[in-house]
């Protein structure tokens, strides 16, 4: 190939990739819209930045690789930034942070590792600017295109974590403090919901839902979202000394009233920063904020500023980015799967494509209001996501990039899997098989349940080994499981003696429960553990529930009518008392006390369990508290009255002693046990 072809190649190239970069600027900057996700941004902005470098008779500058961001949407006044709001070069792993630290080090010559940084997230947000006159807010502006944004004062005014008024003294006469815009994860999550019962606009991400709030021209309607602000740099200071390092000035801001990361932190040379990012990438998925990457900064003022700037970045400084949490692919086909209770839910068929980390080939669509909001059809492409070990979700719509054929996605209307007929009831979202016990696919997800840790806990009667015995018509109610022999079982594909044996007896414990665990191993319909211990309490046997009608039902603490409804149907039918006394006729049985022989001295308090516990399980310690009238929660909240720490114990111990919870370990919340019991127990 001549250089000739190659120039025309690479010209074409490079001009491709600067309108497809310039797009993606205006859908994400302008219009609020996430046209493609950000590893594919950043792909197609390091692949011009290696052409321009390759090829410099390419570069341009009117280039993407010399500019920010996007042009002003109409409606705002323009701001020029006196000090450019400058993106950050990406680091994609360890040694290119490792190549980053090296050159700064040969620019200052200085040993790489003598060097000291200051780590924080990056959070997923709109970058802002906020200027203060003699400590008052006077100016609130978005990064725009770098040099120029949009003026938003009135709605960043309105966010509760930006002070408009600076604490504490010694105000500097000019500050000029950046940081990001965002919605927390459960923030996120309340407003979608909100929306969807409003039928409002319902957003992809929370970075989307930040950046579409903050640039309404109302500010009432940023003041109605749950925006929230984190500061990450001091860019102007007048009237006061600069500290000697940008962790010094972050302290330097808290102190004024700014948020600052709680994941702030100091890292010594190279291999400080690796650490540091993998630290973070491991508490990713624990923090209620989306983040999609680090930040590493050098901490020496003098040495940023000895080091300066490229044309659109800073030399000292280098965001590290972590796998990406969305991605495009094609939607080829939808399946149905039916669930333990016989909902059926729409399951993407996706062209297979790397997510967080993982292929991921399947998404949920969650069920039709979901695919009629998302407008989706079969052959679009999509943008899925992925964050931790959440399902996998398809979250938008490439409208862009829609073929000319594509299909309708449309409920069946029988069960794909009994053939029963699948009905929708008013007002419900979900569309169920009509087939119950009798549909394959409910069986097989009933048995699961059924076994499962907080039901009867079967250990060893794992998936796989249920739909063995289903399959070949060894199992077909949970009866059937008790009256497996080890022989057989030992017959059958991965088993062995000793594992067949291991389950027989799993199965004879089983057979002792409790009333509580066997109501919620039964798989009633929105009867969750917590309302299986409140009928096992009000009602004391499982006849007097069985007989109970949903007028008798309510009466029962937080059962209300949809619940005592599926209750009452639920011992109504016949094949499901079949199935209980099929249960009893195995041996399965529980001690059946009187009601109001038991003291209830935790009724309404929330306690918290966290760490590991020595005396017993976590589950057992559970099951106590809630039988003395405890919600037991998964987080810790104002609400909390008390949490028990083990060895162990993270976050949730962090949060309680930020809030001023009361906190126990494990000795002294056996005693505790024993006192409220014994029924000797107050208030706790």
């Amino acid at each position: 190939m001549s250089r000739a072809e190659t120039s025309s190649e690479v010209v074409a190239e490079v001009n491709a990739l600067r309108q497809q970069i310039e797009d993606a600027n205006h859908r994400y900057y302008v219009e609020n819209q996430a046209a493609i996700p950000d590893v594919e941004y950043d792909r197609m902005m390091r692949r011009l930045q290696t052409l321009e470098l390759e090829h410099p008779e390419c570069a341009s500058a009117d280039s993407p690789t010399q500019r920010v961001g996007a042009k002003i949407a109409e409606g705002f006044p323009p701001v020029e930034h006196s000090v450019p709001m400058l993106s950050l070069d990406n680091a994609f792993d360890d040694d290119e942070l490792r190549a980053f630290v090296k050159r700064a080090a040969e620019r200052l010559e200085r040993d790489a590792e003598a060097l000291t940084f200051c780590c924080e997230p990056k959070l997923d947000g709109l970058a802002v600017s906020l200027i203060y006159r003699d400590g008052r807010l006077d100016q609130g502006a978005t990064r725009g295109d770098g040099r120029v944004g949009e003026g938003i004062t009135s709605n960043l005014r309105t966010l509760r974590s930006i002070p408009l008024r600076l604490r504490g003294s010694d105000h500097p006469s000019l500050l000029e403090v950046r940081g990001e815009v965002y919605m927390s994860r459960p923030g996120f999550e309340r407003f979608n919901e909100s929306a969807r019962l409003e039928g409002g606009k319902v957003f992809a991400n929370p970075r989307n839902a930040a950046a579409g709030s903050l640039r309404q021209l109302d500010p009432q309607i940023a003041a109605a979202r749950p925006l929230e602000f984190c500061a990450y740099q001091v860019a102007q200071l007048e009237g006061a000394e600069w500290e000697e390092t940008h962790s010094a000035m972050m302290a330097r801001l808290r102190e004024w009233g700014f948020r600052t990361s709680p994941e702030l932190a100091v890292a010594q040379g190279a291999e400080g920063i690796v650490a540091f990012c993998r630290g973070l990438g491991e508490r990713r998925e624990r923090l209620d904020y989306d983040i999609d990457g680090a930040v590493l900064k050098i901490d020496s003022l003098r040495d940023q500023r000895e080091l300066g700037f490229v044309s659109r970045a800073p030399r000292w400084a280098i965001a590290y980015k972590y796998p990406a949490q969305e991605q495009i692919t094609q939607l080829k086909a939808v399946e149905f799967q039916v669930g333990r209770v016989g909902t059926l839910t729409p399951v993407a068929k996706l062209e297979p494509v790397q997510v967080a980390g993982v292929t991921v080939s399947n998404a949920t669509l969650h069920n039709m209001d979901e695919v009629e909001r998302l407008g989706v059809r079969i052959g679009d492409y999509v943008i899925v996501r992925r964050a931790g070990d959440v399902i996998p979700q398809v979250v938008q719509v490439v409208i862009d990039r829609r073929p000319e054929r594509t299909e309708e996605i449309l409920m069946p209307e029988h069960c794909p899997i009994c053939g029963a007929e699948v009905e929708r009831l008013e007002g419900e979202v979900a569309a169920r098989c009509s087939g119950g016990l009798f549909c394959p696919a409910q069986r097989k997800e009933a048995l699961k349940h059924f076994a499962s840790r907080r039901a009867m806990d079967i250990d060893g009667l794992g998936e796989k080994l249920i739909d063995q015995l289903v399959e070949r018509g060894m199992v077909e109610t949970p009866a059937d499981l008790f009256w497996l022999e080890a022989p057989t079982l030992a017959e059958l594909p991965r088993m062995a003696e000793k594992s067949a044996a291991n389950l027989i007896q799993a199965l004879e414990r089983a057979r002792h429960t409790t009333l509580a665990r066997f109501i919620y191993a039964l798989g009633i319909r929105e009867v969750g553990e917590t309302t299986a211990a409140t009928l096992a309490r009000h009602f004391g046997t499982l006849k007097a529930l069985m007989a109970a009608d949903a007028e008798a039902l309510v009466q029962a603490p937080d059962v209300g009518p949809v619940v005592a409804e599926h209750v009452e149907t639920f011992f109504a039918q016949a094949h499901n008392r079949e199935t209980i006394d099929a249960l009893i006729d195995a041996g399965v049985k529980w001690q059946e006390v009187e009601i109001e022989a038991r003291p209830r001295p935790l009724e309404g308090q929330t306690w918290v369990l966290t760490g590991s516990l020595e005396e017993m399980s976590r589950d057992q310690a559970r099951d106590r508290l809630i039988g003395l009238g405890a919600k037991v929660s998964g987080s810790v909240s104002k609400k909390t009255r008390c949490v028990v720490a083990g060895p162990g114990a993270g976050s949730k111990l962090a949060k309680a002693e930020e809030l001023g919870v009361e906190v126990i370990d494990e000795q002294a919340f056996l005693a505790r046990l024993v006192e409220f019991e014994s029924g000797a127990g107050g208030d706790a």
